[in-house]
């Protein structure tokens, strides 16, 4: 995975958490299990391992080719 070598700031770190926690808020409570939160965070990494570093960017990005699953 690209982003395993990518080296971000403690700024960048600070927007990717922000977007992250935005992304599962914005989930119906079933969505936002452990699983689901990797997923997303794994997501929002590879688009920011691209230099991306706009929020609503890296927001679409952190559910496209999701693996995004309902809790059973």
């Amino acid at each position: 995975m690209v982003f395993e070598s990518a080296v971000y700031l403690p700024e960048d770190l600070s927007l990717l958490g922000k977007v992250l926690d935005q992304v599962v808020q914005s989930l119906p409570p079933n969505l936002r299990t452990p699983y689901n939160q990797v997923e997303i965070a794994r997501n929002i990494l590879a688009c920011a391992a691209t230099g991306e570093r706009d929020p609503d960017v890296l927001r679409r990005a952190a559910l496209m080719d999701s693996k995004v699953a309902a809790a059973a």
